[in-house]
């Protein structure tokens, strides 16, 4: 009912790293398409090793039609997807800046950046205004503050908000400008004590076109406006380099500032780039102050540490640099509209994936989909070498090259010849030597795995990830989908957290926190972990360590030993001939045979909207408190003293057919292995999996019974007198016991009901009822209804059944025996009615 087709994402960096780690970078010691071919050969060798484990873990697939990336098919497909993004009208070229890691030496995404501190240098800078426009006898400068020094090269313009108010400051030999919300903790931080304000108070808007001296370059750049500014941090006036940062390009567009980008796929300036050429950008953060000292423009100069982004393979710095690049829009076509429609429309677990999910949408820029690197699916354009424009029989040119894909891989774009295809236009036409990001592979999976498959439904029940991926695949997926189909690729989309360690520490190898889980498997088995897993809110982080695998493992030989004992009890039971009907069971039996059916409902309430742990909670509950705790230790002396086919006895093997029936049911989504070893010896099972079948309908419910509530009442306090005994060497089991219970009239009806079972109830050797008022000085006041009195037995102890009875003895041919295990072994056995 529920299909899952496993998957690898096999292009990239990750293997392009660990490539290069052993056969060099491409030019150096390797062709590119040697590099290619080993890639190949590493991602084959890392599926073939994971999808073992994957397998040891319980994890259900058809494993073996996985779908990979690198499959020459799915490689054609990313091809033809990617050309109906174009046909849609979502596909443009830019020249932006974006996400760049010098080490990659490609653009990354937005999900290929992560966060973490890093210390810069600060600076603020003075940009001395050209001219007099504000009538002063004193040279002004309007002052910024930067985290990156190493941008001022790249700087056109200085950003100051239309609507906020900026003050003029004398400071002595010049006068300052800056936001006026900002003024004492700038003058504060430069540790200027002695300034005047000036009176008069200007509107950014005001000072738009103010043309001013770069701080040590020979050129000037104007004061532009910008919604961007804020007055968080800083001076209210932002450098602005539009080749180095999103806004800064976004507000350059509005200005036709220029876009330079002075910095290399390295991160290296280049030779033109006066006074830092040939220097490595974040070393020549040095160099720059001193430019900046040595034209007085260096205001203030001090290090802080900041959240910055890092890339994630690589976990270096990276940068905003402007390079041409291949975006799918997400304005052009309307298409970041239609994405937040679509997000309405799916369900999302937990619910606070749905906000997430929006903030991100709505504030993420274009989708920079090309990278610069050999291993990764081409983006399989023809451009025109004159107007830059797409070949104009790009849609067909698209299913052309997919089809070479589809017989010989990616390698088929990289050897492929303009000719080949175009004829005698290629003279005027360019391949694109791009490659997609990675990201771009999976999350046309919708197109690639569910549209090409006869058995699967275009749009996916679910989508399930770690919470990281609303940026990442889930976030792909939907780009993709509505970009191609116009609606969300999947109906439900289900988030877990991370795992961490005892003290919230995410899991890292240099940290020496990691538990592999081949370790569990090896050392407590797959279930255990399953059962980890299975018992843990996901939708927060997953908190787990040694001692906690423990605890699971000790809650799982709970489950395990309560199967174990009702499997030993059902020996000899054949339901086709020895099966009860429920209507005329023993009450006890009825009983929980009702409470396992409204545990079922309970379970698959749970299972239908995910709450694994809560389904793990109340199975382990019923182990514990209803079964272990109760009924199963009730049942024994039925099953191990009353004939074989006796009613008590079948009626007691009967309800255990239907609780373990129901119980391997619902066990078998997380534990995996063990509910299959339980359905090989279960009586009545088929010969096919348990995963073969549906949740058990042999259960019926609505059977309430007082009698049971209130004796399960009573045997709490009870446990705890005899437990008081045994510690104190009074009594060695419950049976050594007699015990009369005290209780008011409604209590006292029911369990005088009971008669003579009172005892089997109570697992003791006699059980009396009286009312409370005859209460004895010598009882256990429990509360205002209840009292107990416990005595050690005087009486002789049945060599059969245990029990000390005062009949034992008179019985001239069987003097060891009590009357009951007489009847049951030579007569037609006792009649039981309740328990």
């Amino acid at each position: 009912d529920a299909p899952y087709v496993p998957g690898w994402d096999c292009h990239g960096l990750p293997i392009e790293h660990m490539v290069e780690k052993k056969k060099g970078k491409v030019g150096q010691k390797i062709s590119a398409d040697e590099f290619r071919a080993a890639c190949r050969e590493y991602a084959d060798k890392q599926i073939k090793k994971q999808k073992v484990d994957f397998k040891r873990l319980g994890i259900f697939g058809d494993w073996d039609n996985p779908y990979l990336t690198k499959n020459f098919k799915y490689e054609a497909d990313i091809v033809r997807a990617l050309g109906k993004i174009v046909k849609n009208g979502h596909l443009t070229k830019g020249f932006k800046p974006v996400h760049w890691c010098t080490e990659c030496s490609s653009a990354l995404a937005e999900a290929e950046v992560e966060y973490k501190d890093k210390g810069s240098d600060t600076v603020d800078v003075a940009f001395n205004v050209v001219g007099d426009f504000f009538g002063k006898d004193k040279p002004v400068s309007l002052i910024i503050w930067t985290t990156t020094p190493w941008t001022l090269p790249a700087n056109e313009a200085v950003s100051l908000h239309p609507d906020l108010d900026y003050a003029l400051v004398d400071v002595g030999k010049v006068l300052y400008i800056m936001s006026e919300d900002l003024l004492e903790s700038s003058l504060e931080r430069y540790g200027i004590k002695d300034f005047k304000k000036i009176s008069k108070i200007y509107k950014g808007s005001e000072l738009e076109g103010i043309m001013l001296q770069h701080p040590f370059y020979d050129k000037q750049v104007p004061v532009i406006l910008g919604e961007h500014v804020t007055t968080e941090t800083g001076t209210g006036a932002v450098h602005t380099a539009p080749a180095h940062g999103q806004d800064d390009y976004v507000v350059g567009l509005q200005y036709n500032l220029p876009v330079e980008c002075p910095v290399d796929g390295r991160g290296v300036f280049i030779e033109s780039t006066e006074g830092v050429a040939g220097e490595f950008i974040f070393k020549a953060n040095a160099t720059i102050i001193d430019l900046l000292k040595n034209q007085g423009t260096l205001v203030k100069h001090e290090p802080i540490t900041h959240s910055y982004p890092h890339c994630w393979r690589h976990k270096t710095p990276v940068i905003f640099r402007a390079t041409p690049q291949w975006f799918v829009s997400m304005t052009q076509k309307n298409l970041r509209d239609k994405v937040n429609d679509e997000i309405l429309n799916v369900k999302w677990i937990p619910n606070w994936g749905q906000k997430r999910i929006e903030l991100m949408v709505g504030n993420r820029p274009d989708w920079c989909i090309s990278r610069q690197r050999y291993w990764g699916s081409p983006i399989t354009l023809f451009i025109n070498k004159n107007t830059g424009e797409l070949h104009p029989d790009t849609e067909n040119l698209f299913e052309v090259v997919a089809k070479k894909i589809e017989l010989e891989g990616i390698e088929a774009w990289f050897k492929l010849k303009a000719e080949d295809v175009l004829g005698s236009e290629a003279k005027d036409y360019e391949k694109t030597t791009d490659t997609l990001d990675v990201w771009f592979d999976s999350g046309v999976s919708h197109y690639a795995v569910l549209k090409a498959s006869d058995y699967l439904s275009d749009v996916a029940d679910m989508y399930l990830e770690g919470s990281d991926q609303h940026r990442g695949w889930f976030q792909s997926s939907l780009l993709t989908s509505c970009a191609i189909n116009e609606r969300a690729p999947y109906k439900q989309v289900l988030t877990h957290g991370f795992t961490v360690d005892q003290n919230g520490h995410k899991m890292s190898k240099s940290l020496g926190n990691v538990i592999p889980p081949q370790k569990v498997v090896n050392s407590l088995g797959a279930d255990i972990l399953r059962l980890w897993i299975g018992s843990t809110d996901y939708s927060g982080e997953m908190t787990v360590s040694d001692e906690i695998l423990n605890r699971s493992a000790d809650s799982y030989r709970r489950i395990r030993n309560t199967m174990r004992f009702m499997l030993a009890n059902m020996q000899g039971f054949d339901p086709k001939n020895d099966l009860v009907d429920i209507n005329n069971m023993l009450i006890l039996d009825r009983w929980i045979v009702s409470k396992t059916h409204d545990l079922q409902q309970q379970v698959i309430n749970e299972y239908d909207n995910y709450n694994f742990h809560f389904v793990m909670k109340a199975i382990l509950n019923f182990c514990t408190n209803d079964l272990g705790g109760f009924y199963l230790d009730i049942i024994k002396d039925r099953q191990y003293t009353t004939q074989t086919d006796s009613l008590a006895r079948r009626s007691a093997q009967s309800a255990l057919f239907h609780i373990s029936h129901a119980m391997v049911r619902w066990l078998s989504p997380i534990l995996t292995f063990t509910s299959e070893e339980i359905w090989q010896f279960l009586p009545g099972a088929s010969n096919e999996s348990v995963f073969l079948q549906t949740w058990y309908e042999g259960l019926e419910g609505n059977f309430d019974n007082p009698v049971i509530e209130a004796s399960r009442d009573i045997n709490t306090h009870l446990r705890k007198e005899l437990e008081d005994m045994r510690r104190n060497k009074i009594i060695g089991s419950s049976l050594d016991a007699e015990v009369d219970i005290y209780c008011k009239d409604d209590n006292y009806q029911n369990l005088l009901g009971l008669k003579d079972e009172l005892r089997f109830v109570f697992i003791t050797s006699e059980a009396r009822v009286n009312q409370l008022s005859d209460k004895p000085t010598d009882a256990k006041e429990i509360n205002s209804s209840l009292a107990i009195k416990v005595e050690k037995s005087d009486h002789q102890k049945c060599v059969r059944c245990w029990h000390h009875r005062p009949e034992i003895g008179q019985n001239k041919v069987h003097q060891d025996l009590c009357d009951r295990c007489i009847e049951n072994v030579f007569g037609e056995g006792e009649n039981r009615v309740f328990a």
